[in-house]
């Protein structure tokens, strides 16, 4: 989790509450099955987070870097 997530709010689509069925309900003892809709959405959002991470690592490798050297 990221720092500005604490202040700002969720992004539209982050979490679609229709889709969310963690909560059990009173007598269901078995554990929730994915759907393939929903495997699919998780498999986007996880290289949606690895293409966001390889990018703020440019960023960083950028401003980090060395200055560039003065032609002589």
């Amino acid at each position: 989790m990221l720092l500005f997530e604490f202040f700002h709010k969720d992004p539209a689509g982050y979490q679609d509450l229709e889709d969310d069925n963690t909560q059990p309900r009173l007598g269901e003892l078995r554990k929730t099955k994915l759907t393939l809709r929903q495997i699919n959405k998780l498999r986007r959002m996880n290289d949606l987070r690895t293409y966001e991470y390889k990018e703020n690592l440019k960023q960083i490798k950028k401003q980090y870097s060395p200055p560039a050297q003065p032609a002589i």
